[in-house]
């Protein structure tokens, strides 16, 4: 697949990421994370693959093969949704827009391709025509308590709600669940692709700055949210993520793989669960997506996005099999990791405060480096 980079990275200070097509940082990526964090960052997500789906049948249609309750799914409203396997595994993870008579949905770099070809062989003889329009449209996301503010300096819609959706000339705005610790609201805003820079100077001129990919993936990992294809693996099922909640009506049956949601939703026992992780950061080369966890000789799990943070240090999204203690000794990838406490049961105290001691050993690690 080409890779088509943005304009945007002709912006001063603009380190690309390897082999993509934005930027990584622009020169200082742990204060382009306070920006997100405190202020108003904006962020080049122009490398996601975006679809459009018209047509009279695409709400009925998308209802029938995916997680989601698109019968519900109103004019200026959105969704996350998943396509899963026969056997409940996530095939495609979505973030969904209804506006104007259309579905938008936007999916991670180079996947689009693939969701397409998925959906046109269940496209039968219904009225929709799913097209890849990734050459025409990007993703730019304003990030930051200050975000609303932003968006009313530069005109353009403010949602109030969660996934609800303002159209804003050729495009829209689209608001998402904040990342961080709750505070960095997220607006994504889908423009035609001719129009980035333009749409970025705007946002810029109202008080943003510009952020790369890594202050991004800092927060998201700090918020838990998880990645299709980096934080997921062939096995996963959406009761392992927080996609069970935010991506799945568990009202709705009848689709592709919802025998397995159900079944486990109701055991209430997914075979693995999504941990944050704290590592020790001895090593300068963090460990890649896909590393194992490793409790003692014994691999317990894997991990997805590992990130430089602000102020946790060296964190990481990881799925690890239910049985594996909070209070767990682990190693990825040469380094000790610890879970976070918060990702431990409300009712074990015990082993709660066991993982605090952990997590402030390998920061004192971490600090006589």
């Amino acid at each position: 697949m080409t890779v088509t980079p943005s304009p945007l990275l002709s912006r001063s200070g603009a380190v690309p990421e390897e082999g993509g097509a934005v930027a990584l940082h622009y020169g200082d990526p742990l204060r382009e994370q306070w920006s997100l964090a405190e202020g108003a960052g904006l962020v080049d997500r122009s490398d996601r693959d975006v679809l459009v789906v018209p047509g009279a049948d695409r709400l009925s249609w998308l209802h029938s093969i995916t997680s989601q309750h698109f019968e519900q799914l109103g004019d200026g409203a959105g969704s996350e949704a998943l396509v899963l396997s026969p056997n409940g595994h996530v095939e495609h993870h979505l973030v969904v827009a209804e506006l104007g008579g259309t579905t938008w949905a936007d999916v991670e770099p180079g996947t689009g391709a693939a969701l397409l070809a998925s959906l046109e062989r269940m496209r039968f003889m219904l009225r929709v025509e799913p097209q890849l329009v990734t050459g025409a449209w990007g993703v730019l996301s304003l990030v930051g308590p200050q975000g609303p503010a932003v968006l009313a300096t530069a005109g353009l819609p403010v949602p109030e709600r969660e996934y609800a959706v303002a159209a804003n000339g050729a495009g829209f705005v689209r608001r998402m669940p904040a990342i961080g610790d709750g505070g960095a609201v997220v607006f994504d805003l889908v423009v035609p692709r001719p129009d980035l820079a333009a749409v970025a100077d705007v946002l810029l001129a109202a008080g943003a700055v510009v952020a790369g990919s890594s202050a991004f993936e800092a927060l998201r990992v700090e918020a838990r949210r998880p990645r299709f294809g980096v934080d997921s693996d062939h096995r996963t099922i959406p009761n392992e993520l927080e996609w069970l909640s935010t991506a799945v009506h568990l009202e709705k049956g009848c689709y592709r793989g919802q025998e397995t949601v159900a079944r486990v939703h109701n055991l209430g026992r997914p075979p693995r669960r999504l941990v944050l992780l704290h590592l020790d950061g001895v090593s300068e080369d963090l460990p890649q997506p896909g590393a194992e966890v490793l409790a003692g000789t014994r691999a317990v799990g894997r991990v997805g996005t590992v990130v430089r943070h602000h102020e946790l240090g060296v964190v990481a999204l990881a799925l690890v099999k239910q049985s594996v203690a909070p209070d767990a000794a682990l190693v990825v990838g040469g380094s000790t990791a610890a879970i976070d406490p918060d990702d431990a049961p409300a009712d074990l105290d015990d082993t709660r405060a066991a993982a605090r001691d952990r997590i402030r050993a390998l920061r004192s690690a971490t600090i006589g480096k």
